[in-house]
């Protein structure tokens, strides 16, 4: 059965060193992108897949993000605050996990951002997403057709949706695009402190319960201030 995730988490923490200078200042997160910041970017398509709930990680610039999603209600964002600990990504959701409960949730990076095609990919995530077969569900962008990325890819992917992480020196054709579901029971045994959370893709990679699911439409790696232009293109020439 598939499964329709009312909360998500989002992580907003990083310290956004790629793409000084403009994170001098300011988080990540909140670079503008075609006139809106990455993290509305994301906290909308999270409130078009119906999520109620985002819980907001924070530790670089923290007060900038917190005022800035006072004016949200949709969704509702809860701020899981950070600035005096280093978590990690791993350690961020364990931190979070009280405030998103017992059921699967949407976890996003606040600096992902894509194009959707004819449907919503968070909600084909959430069609697709079998608690029975799998502990995380990745939203996998094609090298070949994304825009900023030059990397050698994260995963290949079988017909049935399962991963393979990619061997040392080995070229793959997916990246993982900064979208998932996730279950809870997954960090049931997770470390404490700080950690990363592919060491939770791992662990479920190992045990044949990492599954990815292919983007419909385009992925944009926004890393450094000179990938912003050509991200900007892409998305104003989507809505044109």
């Amino acid at each position: 059965m598939p499964v329709t995730p009312h909360k998500a988490m989002v992580l907003a923490a990083g310290l956004g060193v790629r793409m000084r200078p403009l994170t001098d200042t300011m988080p990540k997160p909140l670079v503008s992108v075609a006139g809106q910041p990455l993290l509305d970017h994301v906290l909308d398509k999270l409130a078009g897949a119906g999520v109620s709930e985002a819980v907001v990680n924070v530790h670089y610039l923290p007060d900038q993000i917190i005022e800035h999603v006072k004016t949200r209600s949709r969704p509702h964002v809860i701020i899981s605050d950070e600035r005096d600990q280093v978590l990690g990504t791993g350690g961020a959701v364990v931190k979070a996990l009280p405030l998103l409960g017992d059921a699967p949730f949407f976890h996003l990076n606040a600096d992902t951002m894509w194009i959707d095609g004819v449907r919503s990919n968070l909600a084909r995530l959430a069609e697709t997403f079998d608690p029975e077969r799998m502990d995380i569900l990745l939203l996998m962008a094609p090298t070949a057709s994304s825009i900023g990325y030059s990397g050698r890819g994260d995963y290949s992917m079988l017909p049935d949706g399962a991963l393979r992480k990619r061997r040392e020196n080995q070229v793959v054709p997916f990246v993982y695009a900064g979208a998932a579901i996730m279950s809870p029971a997954l960090f049931a045994d997770a470390p404490a402190g700080e950690f990363s959370l592919t060491k939770m893709f791992d662990r479920a990679n190992e045990q044949e319960r990492l599954f990815g699911l292919r983007l419909d439409g385009v992925w944009m790696h926004v890393g450094t201030p000179d990938a912003i232009q050509a991200a900007e293109e892409a998305f104003l020439e989507s809505v044109a």
